[in-house]
């Protein structure tokens, strides 16, 4: 050993602080707005289209996993909610035969139609593929929301509404993104509050 002192790990007890810091500095109205959209979306029947980037795509799948199932089974109405990050097949064939960065706005091109609520989440907010799929998305008359991080990038200044968890750090980022989806899909199922 060189005797140099080891870094101190992250304890359980400060990151919840950290994450309870970062939640309520929130903007709850943001928030709340987010959610509405994604219930407007489903009333009107429109699709709710998500896409992300490592992390992120796996939020943007379980959104769909969580909000196909349980809102269908809590109201008996059908949610049209699909994710552009599940057909590895597709993926592959458009990052190969076109560009990564195309994949997502390749993919919208074939299902997007206007009116329906594309949900881009990035951390940092410009990783290339979301922000040309955002853009398309806009051109064509989608509604697009995006779930962003850090200092939100260029997808806070390109959708049309955002939510922003303004911390230096992906995974505080990525927890508040799937709290998100945690929040529509209670407030879609109807749920009450246990006092």
């Amino acid at each position: 050993m060189d005797g140099s002192q080891a870094p101190t790990r992250v304890s359980c007890a400060t990151y919840i602080h950290r994450i309870t810091s970062v939640l309520n500095g929130m903007d709850i109205a943001a928030m709340d707005e987010g959610v509405r959209m994604v219930e407007r979306a489903w009333q009107r029947g429109a699709q709710i289209i998500t896409l992300g980037n490592g992390g992120s795509a796996m939020t943007a799948l379980h959104f769909v996993t969580d909000w196909n199932k349980s809102v269908y089974l809590a109201s008996g109405r059908s949610f049209r909610g699909r994710t552009l990050v599940d057909n590895m097949g597709l993926i592959t064939a458009y990052a190969n035969d076109i560009s990564y960065q195309d994949l997502f706005s390749e993919q919208l091109k074939n299902i997007a139609v206007p009116g329906d609520l594309v949900i881009a989440i990035s951390g940092s907010g410009n990783s290339e593929n979301v922000i040309r799929a955002v853009d398309y998305a806009n051109e064509i008359g989608c509604e697009t929301l995006g779930l962003v991080g850090y200092s939100g990038g260029k997808l806070k200044g390109i959708a049309q509404h955002v939510i922003h968890a303004d911390v230096q750090d992906m995974q505080l980022c990525e927890d508040v993104h799937a709290m998100f989806g945690h929040m529509v899909m209670q407030s879609l199922c109807g749920y009450e509050v246990a006092h």
